[in-house]
């Protein structure tokens, strides 16, 4: 029976490609593009993936082991596109529009999962926003602004850079998972040049309490799943959730992590 698992998820992983619906082509926009995967046995429940500095929307696809994962718990899952680098190697989001003249990425997300609704009949209100490294950041600062953009949001070893906001504008349910041994954006931040420096991701987890509304500083809840180590406040604004899980990794998507990320979107509660 493994086998024929492992040969089923190795036939998704080889055939499953970028693009739009049966369109080998990205699905294009007036301010860029995005990809899209469809399961066979659709739930209704999609995940909107942000990829990584260098990264691109069909880079994300590539990793199958997460996609299949994503694909065979029902999930469509849409990978947009981050702006051209100047360097043209790769992609990346601008996460603070003050800092740039170029497109505004909370807004072109926001329009992708719009377009996305309407191009495939997918359902608005049941999305995930979820983005590696930078696109971590991006997914917390849509966060943040955006509150009720997404139904929730899973950022992946990537949060706010200073100065780090000390408010947000509304409640969100969120989890937040982040490896111990990370180096490239350690938990504490770092400093990359001057002017340009990671945050403290315990700071964004007490920005998070704060905007939450939860009752005290430590969470109350406590979880092992698989590699991670997960801390979760429940005494909190009613219909959210906020949840940070650890692992023992660095700066990678960890092995469970798709598993952990729709298992805590699934039993999101109501929101009121």
């Amino acid at each position: 029976m493994k086998a024929a698992v492992a040969g089923i998820i190795c036939f998704l992983a080889t055939n499953a490609e970028a693009g739009c619906g049966q369109n080998p082509q990205p699905c294009n926009m007036p301010d860029g593009s995005y990809h899209v995967l469809s399961p066979d046995t659709p739930t209704g429940q999609v995940i909107v993936f942000l990829h990584g500095h260098g990264g691109s929307g069909a880079g994300s696809l590539g990793n199958t082991a997460m996609v299949n994962m994503l694909l065979a718990r029902g999930f469509t899952v849409i990978a947009p596109d981050g702006q051209a680098l100047p360097t043209g190697k790769g992609r990346s989001w601008a996460f603070r529009t003050a800092d740039t003249d170029a497109r505004d990425d909370a807004v072109f997300i926001q329009a992708v999962a719009d377009d996305a609704a309407l191009r495939f009949g997918l359902n608005r209100d049941a999305m995930l926003l979820a983005g590696f490294s930078v696109g971590g950041s991006m997914v917390s600062y849509l966060a943040c602004d955006h509150p009720n953009a997404f139904a929730a949001y899973a950022p992946v070893a990537g949060s706010f850079w200073q100065p780090e906001p000390q408010a947000c504008a509304g409640p969100v349910s969120l989890l937040h998972s982040h490896g111990w041994a990370d180096l490239t954006v350690p938990i504490e931040g770092r400093t990359l040049r001057k002017g340009l420096s990671q945050g403290d991701v315990f700071q964004a987890m007490q920005t998070w309490r704060l905007t939450n509304d939860c009752t005290q500083s430590r969470p109350d809840a406590f979880s092992t799943k698989g590699d991670f180590l997960v801390r979760r406040w429940t005494v909190c604004a009613p219909g959210t959730r906020l949840d940070f899980a650890l692992h023992f990794g660095g700066h990678t998507i960890p092995k469970g992590w798709a598993t952990l990320a729709l298992d805590w979107f699934e039993a999101l509660p109501p929101k009121p």
